[in-house]
């Protein structure tokens, strides 16, 4: 079903550039895991291959499509971003690949798309996972054939443009499922790039806050800001289950409502600790013991959670063994393989390697 006149007049304005964020902006990489990651950046930026980046809603993955653009040989092009899922069915494809006058209803003039947009530089797709079927088939012919052909038009334009996809679901289950297409997958995963969770890099968190306090402080035009010290605490002992929107979101908000330029604990809006549960004794039996350490985790909120004891697991064999991945492998009784895809996926080693 074609879009509507009134549709048409909810769409943006012709594709240019995206206007990022406080939160896309913040390239932070001071946690060693975070190291890991940018090292992986660097190593993949150069190459004109497709990127896949994976990571929980509000870990930066738009901060990782830029920094990989901005890595790369194209950096004099433009870096596109478009969010998948913020079109409805009917209008996602003219915004991806553009329209000529008379098209379909409404369509009073010529469009281009985002992809004709991004040519000669990045064109960065979040929430890939979102794209329906009929879509999914049309952009794999445009990565397959490097080149579009708007709605409406019979000819083709050639386009040169890195795709840089993101997502925060498994598109392996999606695959698997029949809701995403497996040659359109691997066509976007020619790299991988996984990005950790904030409670998995708390060394980025105080820096983090310094960069949104900064941020937020200078468009509010406040003078400087004093933290209380338990602040910091309270920051770094909290889960983030929000990642590091959820952060900026707390900062944003503290500004607002501290008192006499100083921040304090209740001016977070964080929820109160719960208590610390009783780490398992030496003498408790293997099982006993890993029994009790799986209880937390599973009345947490943590996504993806059997992948995650899986990664926890690998890279803590992987760190036993003294980065020893045939060890590794052998301890786990698996294959090296597995191990070392696992480990470059987490960005503990390089595909190099």
């Amino acid at each position: 079903m074609p879009p509507s006149p009134d549709s048409m007049q909810n769409t943006p304005p012709d594709p240019a550039p995206s206007n990022p964020g406080i939160q896309a902006t913040a390239e932070l990489f001071q946690d060693p895991r975070s190291v890991a990651v940018l090292e992986h950046i660097r190593q993949i930026a150069p190459s004109e291959a497709s990127v896949l980046v994976l990571g929980e809603t509000g870990t930066g993955k738009e901060v990782a499509a830029r920094r990989l653009h901005a890595e790369s040989r194209r950096i004099k092009g433009a870096f596109v971003a478009v969010n998948c899922g913020a079109f409805s069915p009917t209008l996602v494809e003219a915004e991806l690949f553009g329209h000529e006058k008379g098209a379909f209803t409404g369509a009073f003039s010529a469009k281009a798309g985002w992809f004709e947009a991004a040519n000669g530089g990045t064109l960065f797709l979040d929430e890939i996972g979102e794209l329906p079927p009929g879509l999914q088939v049309k952009l794999l012919r445009v990565l397959q054939e490097r080149e579009v052909t708007r709605l409406g038009a019979r000819q083709p334009i050639p386009i040169d443009v890195r795709v840089i996809a993101a997502t925060n679901v498994r598109l392996e289950d999606a695959v698997a499922a029949g809701k995403f297409r497996e040659d359109l997958y691997y066509r976007l995963c020619v790299a991988m790039l996984e990005l950790p969770a904030l409670r998995e890099r708390r060394g980025d968190i105080l820096p983090l806050t310094r960069h949104f306090l900064d941020e937020y402080r200078r468009r509010l035009s406040y003078g400087e800001i004093a933290m209380e010290a338990a602040v910091e605490h309270t920051l770094l002992r909290h889960s983030w289950p929000g990642n590091v929107r959820e952060l900026e979101n707390v900062i944003h908000h503290a500004l607002l409502v501290c008192r006499d330029k100083i921040i304090r604990v209740e001016d977070l809006r964080l929820p109160e600790p719960s208590a610390p549960r009783a780490v398992p004794s030496a003498a408790s039996t293997g099982a006993e013991g890993l029994h009790a350490a799986l209880q937390p985790l599973f009345e947490g909120s943590q996504a993806h959670l059997f992948e995650y004891i899986e990664n926890t697991v690998m890279r803590a064999a992987f760190d036993f063994c003294d980065g020893n991945q045939v060890q590794a492998a052998r301890l786990l009784g698996i294959s090296r393989n597995v191990i070392r895809a696992r480990l470059i996926r987490m960005g503990a080693i390089s595909a190099l390697k």
